[in-house]
């Protein structure tokens, strides 16, 4: 990884992290999202979303299936929208997997199912790929023993 590379990546630039199409079309293909909240007007993923400005944390998702890729600055807060949210809305999550932090304890383990990302994932128009492992969390009804997979970028 090239210094110019590592100083975006290790950087508050690197806050927002496009998802792969690629890989955002299979979780569609499976899910058919209905809202992104953590988007902007260049990197929005379903026809309705909410950008900075919108304040989606603040917003409800009721009766909405939700894509989320959030600041992973924030990534507590938008996990725990997403957690409380599960009732009635069905919200997965593309976080970085990070097991040992306190968020993950206290939200994702009562997710309805967790997938790890083998490999890392290549964010945007990035030649290198992430320098942190991935997970896809998944909060849709009450869950208390979530389902691990293991998921192929491809």
């Amino acid at each position: 990884m090239n210094k110019e590379t590592q100083q975006t990546m290790f950087s508050s630039k690197s806050d927002m992290w496009y998802t792969p199409d690629e890989f955002y079309n299979k979780l569609n293909s499976e899910f058919n999202f209905t809202l992104d909240p953590c988007a902007s007007d260049t990197n929005f993923k379903c026809e309705k979303y909410y950008t900075e400005e919108d304040e989606g944390l603040a917003q409800s998702w009721a009766n909405e299936v939700v894509f989320m890729n959030p600041p992973y600055s924030k990534v507590k807060d938008w996990i725990q929208k997403a957690y409380d949210s599960r009732k009635n809305a069905t919200v997965v999550c593309l976080v970085p997997s990070r097991t040992d932090t306190r968020w993950f304890h206290d939200y994702c383990t009562y997710a309805k199912e967790i997938r790890f990302i083998k490999g890392r994932l290549k964010f945007g128009d990035s030649k290198n790929c992430a320098p942190f492992p991935s997970m896809v969390v998944v909060f849709e009804g009450i869950g208390h023993f979530p389902v691990m997979k293991t998921m192929r970028r491809k």
